[in-house]
């Protein structure tokens, strides 16, 4: 996201016709851009609230999710009554990227868009076994 999002910065300055000294790869990675940029990619959309992920493989999860305006993501997920996670990602322009910890030491990758329709979808894969992949939606429309 972060290489994204200072690609971008770039563009946006040469487009402006500006000039652009370019930091070495470890200050950029150690620095974040600026709140505007950030703040600009991450407007195209929100996700914070309840609103439940549906997922090919059945495995339904209800999310309440949190949004700052930088767009990095927090919240919870749950499955059931007693399986529990923690979320964290990021959502940068009409992506977005989170990782759900579940209580059971699992962690799932959820990868995905807003579509032209509002409604969210992608793909998830299990970190630990990485060719256990599902592709995920929402009814929900943002």
């Amino acid at each position: 996201m972060r290489v994204r999002l200072v690609t971008a910065a770039v563009a946006l300055s040469v487009a402006l016709g500006g000039t652009v000294l370019v930091a070495p790869a470890a200050q950029a990675a150690a620095h974040r851009p600026s709140a505007v940029v950030a703040k600009a990619a991450a407007a195209g959309f929100n996700v914070g609230g309840i609103w439940t992920l549906h997922q090919s493989n059945s495995a339904n999860a209800t999310l309440s999710v949190t949004q700052d305006g930088q767009g990095e993501l927090t919240g919870v997920a749950r499955t059931g009554s007693a399986t529990t996670g923690t979320i964290e990602g990021f959502v940068d322009g009409s992506y977005l990227s989170f990782v759900i910890a579940w209580s059971d030491g699992s962690r799932g990758r959820y990868i995905g868009s807003r579509g032209a329709d509002g409604r969210l979808s992608g793909v998830s894969t299990d970190l630990a076994h990485p060719s256990s992949q599902a592709t995920w939606y929402t009814t929900w429309t943002f």
